[in-house]
């Protein structure tokens, strides 16, 4: 049996807003948006259309949920931005407003460094070696 990891949810406050940002600012694709009834939607988005694993958008449906809103790892990155191209990656999402919260480094594993989403979820953009 073959088993993929298909979704990681992020929780956000719109989902327009969310896409937006996921599709304008990191690049991503918008797969699907279906609307669920009662204002809910299911919203996924991927770096690209055939990625196996995507994110799914979730609007926070409570308080509970809001106060997670850009911290649902507890400050530490929690997702992990592969690339075939750092320096055009870095470039352009700098140029779409993207807060890097280091210079990008050299690791024996790869060129990376740390930036935040529009929700504060930090993450790593990197190109392993």
């Amino acid at each position: 049996m073959k088993r993929t990891l298909a979704l990681v949810t992020v929780v956000v406050d719109d989902y327009d807003r969310a896409i937006a940002h996921y599709t304008g600012d990191l690049g991503f694709v918008l797969l699907e948006d279906t609307p669920l009834g009662g204002g809910k939607r299911w919203v996924r988005v991927a770096p690209h259309a055939d990625d196996a694993t995507a994110l799914l958008l979730a609007r926070a449906s409570n308080d509970e949920q809001r106060a997670r809103i850009g911290d649902q790892t507890g400050g530490r990155v929690g997702f992990f931005l592969h690339t075939d191209d750092f320096a055009r990656d870095h470039a352009a999402m700098t140029a779409r407003g993207v807060q890097f919260l280091e210079a990008p480094r050299h690791e024996p594993y790869a060129t990376v460094a740390v930036f935040r989403d529009a929700y504060g979820n930090q993450w790593d953009l990197l190109e392993p070696k």
